[in-house]
């Protein structure tokens, strides 16, 4: 097993067999998904030193699409009266 790790956000990714495919992992462990560590990290902080194959590409997640999303569930949960907790 061969493990690469940016030298830039920290991001890892693994070679199970030599020769094979590498796969990013996220650090939780869980496999990793190169388009939406580009649209998350990569394309906001990346030089030389970013590793990420997919840097540049933009059909990953951002933090845009997750504020945007983060915005219209708390519109659904106002109108639905939930969206607020009680003052004490």
């Amino acid at each position: 097993m061969n493990c690469k790790q940016c030298g830039k956000c920290g991001a890892k990714w693994l070679q199970t067999e030599e020769g094979g495919e590498w796969q990013h992992y996220w650090g939780t462990g869980a496999v990793g998904n190169e388009a939406d560590l580009a649209g998350l990290v990569c394309n906001n902080l990346a030089d030389d030193q970013c590793i990420n194959p997919k840097r540049g590409d933009v059909t990953g997640d951002t933090w845009k699409a997750r504020d945007e999303f983060a915005a219209k569930q708390k519109e659904k949960w106002d109108a639905e009266g939930r969206g607020e907790t009680p003052e004490e």
